[in-house]
């Protein structure tokens, strides 16, 4: 080849390397825009609170966005500096990347000390001193692997009367106990935890080396089951002493013969960290084939005190002043009544749909209004989340009763104006005749503005609908219920379920009747170590 066509290679190559390092620099810069969005989210829901229906979607949304970009500046990166390597007059792109946090402490190491050379690179001398090292930290992860444990008593015959004698055979969940505490909880947080239906457990734990027949491990979830029980009845008996419950309820398909009913799934939530209280949360969850009101008025039979839900009909029995042992104060749910208006006054949604030109929805002005107003009484909560029941109604009854007062007066001017079957009266009217239900909260310090603990305690399900697709038996409901309570309350008290789980069952056969409220999720987390159990 010439040197005029060896010129013209090396320029082409010097043009596709500037191109590839200005294609890297781009994705770099699209990154970190995407990075600091993610951060600005999370702070504004951190500091404010849920700003809209919207927000947790468009913090996942974000993240999701910042994941492809992040990818694609590194693969971009990487072309980049293979472009470069093939000129000499183009200088390679290398990315500014945050500084990684070291590693948690109580993570073991492991320490590869690579053979020091044996002369000098330059000279090829012998008398090698050292003089310090550098260490390289590399977080690593050991496939799972698994083992068997024999378990081995011993016999010993008596000279003198011949008795046998032996050691008793420890507690197993299981009968014969062929699983350990630690396999028994993981396979029990897969299936309700992580919603991995037992079936897809099999074929994973098969592809490991570790067969384990299908109806072998349905047996060992009814016996986890039947082992906690006397703590799902504990933290029951928790939840019903509260002052104040979220109360709520989702669709759960439930196996029928040809077909699939509609069941539900009911919780009612114990929480009071709004007001300071001291009680630990908690979480109880119920199974009911269908939605009907008896199933809220047995769960709640006993308990009197306050019941923020929505306007479902069933729990009206429960509000009735001669109810025995004593009425439930109804709260209602601002979040639930803001809802609708909220549909006819999302600018920003219409906004994207006229840039995607797409049909406009409608908006109101009305609801435009009833929103910021709804929205000024949750500014308001949010700058006493937290504080006492006292200091709370205090600030309510002199900055927050204004202006509901405003608002009831507002919805009640503009509802004659408008047709009795139009949204916007409809929604107003759902507000209107519960406005008791609405403004309790302006005379008790203990009710919260929304229902959003109960519909948080709901979330999982709802997403864990599309791995299970329907619950096998009436049976199978009320035990993934079970289940549920004591998976969702060890969270809510901060503490890994797993871990929980399998300390609690190699633990709860010899431990004490009269203090089995040790193993609580809210007790077992201050007299235990999580951090090993993490690491474990």
């Amino acid at each position: 080849m010439d040197a005029v066509g060896q010129a013209l290679l090396e320029e082409n190559a010097a043009l596709k390397a500037e191109l590839a390092v200005a294609r890297a620099k781009a994705s770099d810069d699209m990154a970190l825009i995407a990075a600091q969005k993610l951060q600005i989210a999370k702070l504004q829901r951190q500091v404010y609170g849920q700003k809209s229906e919207r927000s947790l979607r468009l913090v996942e949304q974000l993240a999701l966005t910042f994941e492809e970009l992040e990818t694609s500046a590194t693969e971009d990166e990487l072309a980049a500096e293979r472009a470069a390597a093939k000129t000499t007059s183009v200088a390679g792109f290398t990315r500014k990347r945050p500084e990684r946090n070291t590693f948690p402490e109580h993570l073991p190491r492991e320490r590869v000390v690579i053979e020091a050379p044996k002369s000098c690179a330059c000279c090829g001398g012998s008398r090698l001193r050292k003089l310090g090292e550098d260490v390289t930290q590399t977080l690593e992860v050991i496939p799972r692997q698994w083992k068997v444990i024999e378990t081995v008593r011993e016999k010993f015959s008596c000279r003198d009367c011949e008795k046998i004698t032996q050691a008793p055979a420890p507690f197993h969940v299981v009968p014969r106990g062929w699983a350990g505490p630690s396999l028994l909880a993981m396979i029990a947080f897969e299936k309700f935890g992580q919603h991995q239906p037992l079936n897809r457990q099999a074929d994973r734990y098969a592809l490991e080396g570790a067969p384990i027949a299908l109806s072998t491990m349905a047996d060992a979830v009814g016996s986890i089951s039947s082992a906690l029980d006397p703590l799902r009845r504990l933290i029951e008996a928790h939840v019903m002493a509260a002052e104040r419950l979220h109360g709520d309820d989702t669709i759960v398909p439930a196996l029928a013969k040809g077909k699939t009913d509609t069941g539900r799934c009911w919780v009612y939530v114990r929480d009071e960290a709004p007001y300071g209280g001291a009680g630990p949360p908690a979480a109880m969850f119920y199974y009911s084939r269908d939605r009907k009101g008896e199933h809220p008025q047995r769960h709640l039979a006993e308990y009197t005190g306050i019941l923020q839900a929505d306007a479902y009909d069933g729990y009206n029995r429960l509000y009735l002043a001669d109810r025995k042992p004593g009425p439930i104060l109804e709260a209602a749910c601002w979040s639930h009544g803001r809802r609708p208006f909220f549909v006819m006054a999302d600018i920003e949604a219409n906004a994207r749909r006229k840039a995607a030109r797409k049909k406009e929805i409608p908006l109101s002005p009305i609801a435009i209004e009833i929103v910021r107003r709804i929205d000024a009484l949750f500014e308001i909560e949010r700058s006493i989340n937290g504080k006492s029941a006292d200091e709370r109604l205090a600030v309510r009854q002199a900055s927050s009763r204004p202006l509901v007062d405003a608002l009831e007066s507002y919805m009640r001017e503009q509802l004659p104006k408008l047709s009795h079957g139009h949204d916007l009266a409809k929604a107003m009217q759902y507000m209107l005749k519960r406005w008791p239900a609405f403004t309790l909260f302006l005379e008790d310090g203990r009710v919260c503005l929304s229902n959003n603990a109960a519909e948080r305690g709901l979330r999982g399900i709802a997403l864990g609908r599309k791995s299970w697709l329907f619950c096998g038996s009436d049976r199978g409901g009320q035990r993934a219920a079970a289940m549920y309570s004591l998976i969702i309350t060890a969270k809510m008290n901060g503490v890994d379920p797993q871990a929980w789980l399998a300390d609690v069952l190699s633990r709860i056969a010899a431990h004490p009747a009269h203090r089995l409220d040790e193993l609580l999720p809210w007790n077992w987390r201050a007299s235990n170590n999580v951090a090993p159990a993490l690491a474990a």
